[in-house]
């Protein structure tokens, strides 16, 4: 088969550009080379796609999730979100919990989501390092990653509170873990001047993998993941943010429209969601789906969440259907799904557009996807189909990875 790709005829939708009726998109080599109407030219011997009536789309970008390191359906074996033992877990990985058979990634295709990047999950005040990884198409989860080197996850409000107040120890607090960031960030300073100490002298060094981290959050090599719903919570965020100099991202923010105006100006990002969930807990009182298109009109960088599994990754559209319903602009949301999350969290690079230099990765909808009835046909990434329709016109099939061996399923 043609390395090759040409998706012809479709309503194509850059979304960092405008929409091209009876637009072509160009793949070589896993990269799209062109974008353009009917008039653009196609490479010989390239394996042609017809989306006459279809609408195309960037991969979809879910920009705080638990893929595989929460398997859906899995109960406590499969949930590995959480290294609950030590408040401050900045030595922990995701990517080292993922398991890429996980449903849900299968269900992530099925969703028009190419890109997920995977967090461990809020019951430390740090969590661990996160991972960008693509969501089908690797022999192994090191195959799909995108970027290693994304964030890092932390916790504020309930949930640390919750974890370690049970257990009698700190933090129980707000000001518990409050404490507990500030002191990991002042040693892991100290700990960079000694490391750039010992580096001028000559001298051997110990390292510490958690202090690394935090010190490359310090460099701003990694972003700082802040799980945070409450607006007192938000605005400690924004304090520990300020006093140590990290490049902050607001996930959740789910009474981020109380200081829309401040984030604005801080021009600090939001991360929203999820949105189809109860009000489990206090801090979510006051959640509504409404929220998200007021802090964007605020002028606040959004993206959407499902925070998978707590809403299935595949409802991540239906939440920004939702949200439009509630007053966020059609155009919005579909940048809250795309170029957004991919430019947030330093991916737009790779993901989030249509535009030549960016990664194959494509989805070919029966219509606006952000009408309900509308459903993925194909998906391709990185210019390779991971979903396509089966035989006599039923749902599409994800393009399993036993397929390189010819086999129809792992047992023959």
């Amino acid at each position: 088969m043609s390395d090759v790709l040409a998706i012809t005829g479709g309503y194509v939708v850059p979304v960092s550009g405008d929409p091209i009726d009876g637009g072509t998109v160009v793949i070589d080599g896993g990269v799209i080379t062109a974008v353009g109407g009917p008039a653009t030219e196609i490479p010989e011997g390239a394996r042609t796609i017809d989306a006459t009536g279809k609408w195309v789309l960037p991969g979809f970008v879910e920009a705080h999730g638990h893929l595989g390191v929460h398997e859906d359906g899995e109960g406590w074996s499969g949930n590995d979100t959480n290294e609950m033992t030590d408040p401050n877990g900045a030595r922990f990985r995701a990517l080292d919990g993922i398991d890429i058979e996980e449903v849900g990634f299968r269900d992530a295709l099925r969703g028009g989501v190419t890109t997920a990047v995977i967090k461990p999950g809020s019951g430390n005040p740090i969590g661990g390092r996160t991972v960008a990884m693509k969501t089908w198409g690797g022999r192994t989860v090191d195959e799909q990653v995108l970027a290693h080197d994304v964030s890092v996850k932390s916790a504020l409000g309930e949930n640390p509170k919750r974890v370690y107040g049970d257990k009698k120890q700190t933090p129980s607090t707000r000001l518990g873990v409050a404490a507990v960031l500030r002191q990991a960030f002042v040693e892991a300073r100290t700990y960079a001047e000694k490391r750039s100490a010992a580096a001028t002298k000559g001298e051997p060094f110990e390292r510490d993998l958690g202090k690394e981290t935090l010190a490359a959050v310090l460099d701003s090599d990694l972003l700082w993941d802040q799980h945070c719903h409450r607006h007192d919570d938000i605005a400690t965020a924004i304090r520990l943010s300020e006093e140590f100099g990290y490049r902050l991202v607001v996930n959740h923010g789910t009474e981020g429209h109380k200081i829309a105006d401040v984030l604005a100006e801080k021009d600090i990002p939001v991360i929203f969601g999820p949105m189809l969930t109860s009000r489990s807990k206090v801090e979510l009182r006051d959640r509504a789906i409404g929220n998200l298109a007021l802090i964007a009109a605020a002028g606040v960088t959004v993206a959407i969440t499902t925070d998978h599994p707590v809403v299935p990754i595949e409802q991540i559209r239906l939440q920004a259907i939702l949200a439009v319903r509630e007053g966020l602009p059609a155009r919005t949301a579909l940048e809250a799904l795309t170029v957004n999350p991919a430019s947030i969290l330093r991916l737009g690079d790779r993901v989030g557009a249509l535009a030549a230099g960016l990664d194959g990765d494509v989805v070919v909808w029966s219509g606006d996807p952000l009408d309900v009835d509308s459903v993925v046909e194909r998906v391709f990434i990185g210019g390779k189909p991971v979903l396509e329709p089966a035989e006599g016109g039923s749902a599409p099939r994800v393009v399993e990875r036993w397929e390189r061996f010819g086999r129809r399923s792992w047992m023959g």
